[in-house]
């Protein structure tokens, strides 16, 4: 699924990193707080929500931040007014790029983001310019290895709820699907008792760019640099992944 399996080991490594620079917890904390202003507070009732504070339980986010994170979202603390914004634009030989910010400001998202690409050879793109270039799917996560049997019961679990792929990796299964089957994939897997890591939205590109190791490595350390702003949750590229590539990655 044009390396997005790939993208998630890299940033299973740089969760760890995050962990440790506290960076992971602010992050966690707008969608939180994004999910309880759009759908509640209360997680039983508001899927985005829930899957944030799993996420964030699974990350050992102290719960008082969860519960600050929850109030700020309904209105009963006070706090910055969160939006969500996806920014467009080009990383190193021609990689096209979709920023997603949550921040409680608009001009320094995008200034710091329009600084990192011309710094090491990007540009910002008018909006619609790379965007077409991607598929909006369904991303879901359910971490652990299961045996053949198991693999074959949440294969058929998955599909039979619309999944298009169902890809079984070393620690961790990860299921795509189109975004009008997205919510019947994932009530099928609560409904069967799996655990989920991660449901969300993502961005896939339609024609993944192949690079060399030298130039990949280039444009992946400017994807790395765009993820390490504040305001930055996630970054999408049309950058196909070569596992020579992958292997050369070294994350401090």
């Amino acid at each position: 699924m044009s390396g997005h399996s790939k993208w998630s080991t890299i940033k299973h490594k740089k969760a760890a990193v995050d962990a440790k620079r506290g960076k992971i917890f602010t992050r966690i904390a707008k969608e939180i707080t994004i999910a309880a202003r759009e759908g509640g507070g209360d997680p039983e009732t508001n899927n985005r929500l829930r899957l944030v504070v799993a996420k964030a339980k699974a990350a050992n986010m102290p719960k008082d931040n969860i519960e600050r994170a929850i109030k700020r979202g309904t209105g009963e603390l006070e706090g910055a007014e969160y939006i969500e914004a996806v920014y467009e634009g080009y990383a190193p030989h021609g990689v096209g790029v979709l920023v997603e910010v949550v921040t409680d400001n608009r001009n320094r998202a995008v200034a710091d983001i329009r600084h990192v690409l011309n710094k090491y050879g990007g540009s910002m793109a008018e909006a619609g310019a790379v965007a077409w270039q991607f598929t909006r799917k369904g991303f879901i996560t359910i971490e652990g290895d299961l045996a053949q049997d198991a693999q074959d019961e949440l294969f058929m679990v998955a599909v039979d709820a619309g999944a298009d792929d169902v890809q079984f990796l070393d620690g961790s299964t990860e299921i795509y699907t189109d975004l009008e089957s997205f919510a019947a994939v994932r009530t099928a897997l609560e409904d069967g008792g799996y655990e989920m890591e991660e449901a969300t939205v993502i961005y896939d590109p339609n024609n993944p760019l192949p690079l060399d190791q030298a130039q990949a490595l280039q444009v992946m350390g400017v994807i790395e640099r765009l993820e390490e702003l504040d305001d930055v949750q996630d970054v999408y590229s049309t950058l196909e992944i070569t596992d020579e590539a992958l292997a050369a990655i070294e994350v401090s």
